[in-house]
């Protein structure tokens, strides 16, 4: 969404987002050996349909919602350990990616879906070097062993939810008049 909007509006997508992002968490693939939520998902979207101001501030929101003791992290966990713990980088990068996503976004308006799918895969790097940076530090492994835990698994998920990001962008972005 552009940044011309007025600030109420801003902040009501801001919070849908944060909102979805949450409930992300909760819309599991059962898959083997590690199941794929939705967050990042709506995290992309977020950074498509909103732009990067406003794409940060709803991961802000959901991060947030998680501090304050909801049960919107992954598992239903929440609260500031779950933030300062093994997994918390991860979702400290969400707030990162949605920025990285809108701004690239913001450089070319008319962006197909290859630039798009670009964006988003920007976006799950900026995800993955967060996580990974807190979870070797914290769970004091060595930054390969990290990558294989912390990235390897999801990448084909991942891939997945980087082109149905692509797609739905694409598609609302004229309905939102992005």
């Amino acid at each position: 969404m552009a940044e011309s909007n007025s600030p109420l509006r801003q902040m009501v997508y801001a919070s849908m987002f944060g909102a979805l992002t949450a409930l992300g968490a909760f819309i599991i693939i059962p898959l083997q050996p590690v199941p794929i939520s939705l967050q990042s998902l709506f995290c992309g979207l977020a950074g498509i349909l909103l732009g990067a101001r406003t794409g940060a501030l709803s991961q802000i929101v959901y991060i947030l919602l998680g501090i304050i003791g909801l049960p919107v992290f992954a598992g239903g966990k929440a609260g500031l350990g779950t933030l300062l713990g093994p997994t918390g980088g991860y979702l400290l990068g969400f707030i990162a990616a949605a920025f990285v996503i809108g701004k690239l976004i913001e450089k070319k308006p008319d962006a197909g879906i290859a630039w798009l799918g670009t964006a988003l895969l920007a976006g799950n790097l900026v995800i993955y070097a967060c996580g990974v940076l807190q979870l070797s530090i914290i769970a004091d492994l060595s930054l390969l062993k990290s990558i294989l835990v912390g990235v390897v698994p999801f990448l084909p998920g991942d891939l997945l939810k980087i082109a149905a990001a692509a797609w739905i962008g694409k598609k609302l972005r004229p309905q939102l008049g992005i």
